[in-house]
């Protein structure tokens, strides 16, 4: 059974903040504040998150295909192997998140804040970071192929253990991966 977001949110205002392996597909949650929840595990796939402060929050291994995060606070927020893939990104602000092992391939990562962000062993394949900041972030292990990078800011890298194998970006193809 599927938890309307009506009522996640009420018990959210009453002080509860677990919400372990929530069955919140397609939830409307826009502009909501949920700092500091815990949805590790929950399925928030196609769930409208815009707008929303999530800051602080747990993850992990939540499932959010094709959710819309767009202009999304995500500070701090433990996002490690969570399921990303083509969910909307962008604008949103990922500084100093914790996205280790996230799956983010066909993601749109578009003006997104990542500096500070872990990404070591995330897949972002064919993912859209144009224009993203990628200042200080972690990225060892990481593998980007056929990503679009126009724009984006990627200075202080910690490339960890990585080896830059390839890099086109007239093409638009680039790959980082670990040894």
């Amino acid at each position: 059974m599927i938890m309307k977001a009506t009522q996640l949110l009420s018990q959210y205002r009453y002080g509860i903040l677990d919400f372990k392996g929530a069955p919140l597909h397609s939830a409307h949650l826009e502009a909501a504040d949920l700092t500091r929840i815990n949805l590790t595990q929950a399925d928030l796939s196609d769930a409208d998150l815009n707008d929303a402060d999530l800051s602080g929050a747990c993850l992990q291994q939540a499932n959010l295909t094709n959710a819309n995060l767009n202009n999304t606070s995500l500070v701090g927020a433990n996002l490690s192997e969570v399921n990303l893939i083509g969910a909307d990104l962008e604008n949103a602000d990922l500084r100093g998140a914790d996205l280790s092992g996230a799956d983010l391939r066909c993601a749109n990562l578009h003006g997104a804040d990542l500096s500070s962000t872990n990404l070591t062993d995330v897949d972002l394949g064919g993912t859209d970071l144009t224009n993203a900041d990628l200042t200080d972030a972690k990225l060892a292990g990481t593998d980007i192929c056929v990503a679009v990078t126009d724009g984006a800011t990627i200075d202080q890298i910690n490339w960890g253990a990585c080896e830059r194998k390839q890099e086109n970006t007239s093409h638009h193809w680039v790959t980082w991966s670990g040894k």
